[in-house]
């Protein structure tokens, strides 16, 4: 249903639409949710330049789906290393942005310190060698 909502939208207001980034964030969140990882990531990396030339970076539907692809690309279980360091640069550039424009108590902002931390603890292990493999 939230992939018709999407379309329709494109269809009527056209891609720049608030409404259609909103969409987009809806029925990339349902796959996301549904581990649909790969369609999410393809609906995300079309919609988010559109996003950030027509609304800002700064602008909080632009935030949520920066953010909501970082997760996407961390939550993967076959995501790849490159994939661990994309989410976290992302979390990392994204989180000052959200602290200054919503605040440090906003939920959002919170979320995201969250699942910058989750994501930075998750590409150390990763990328640090077990003991005796250096």
């Amino acid at each position: 249903m939230k992939q018709d909502v999407y379309y329709g939208l494109s269809r009527i207001n056209g891609d720049l639409h608030a409404k259609t980034f909103l969409a987009a964030f809806n029925y990339a969140n349902s796959l996301e949710r549904l581990k649909r990882f790969r369609e999410a990531k393809k609906l995300l990396r079309k919609t988010i330049p559109m996003a950030r030339r027509t609304l800002g970076d700064s602008h909080p539907d632009t935030l949520r789906m920066r953010w909501l692809y970082a997760m996407v690309l961390y939550d993967d279980a076959g995501a790849s290393l490159d994939d661990q360091r994309e989410a976290v640069g992302t979390l990392e550039e994204i989180e000052p942005i959200a602290r200054r424009v919503l605040g440090g108590a906003h939920p959002v902002t919170e979320g995201i310190e969250g699942d910058l931390r989750k994501a930075q603890a998750g590409l150390r292990a990763r990328e640090t060698p077990p003991p005796g493999r250096a």
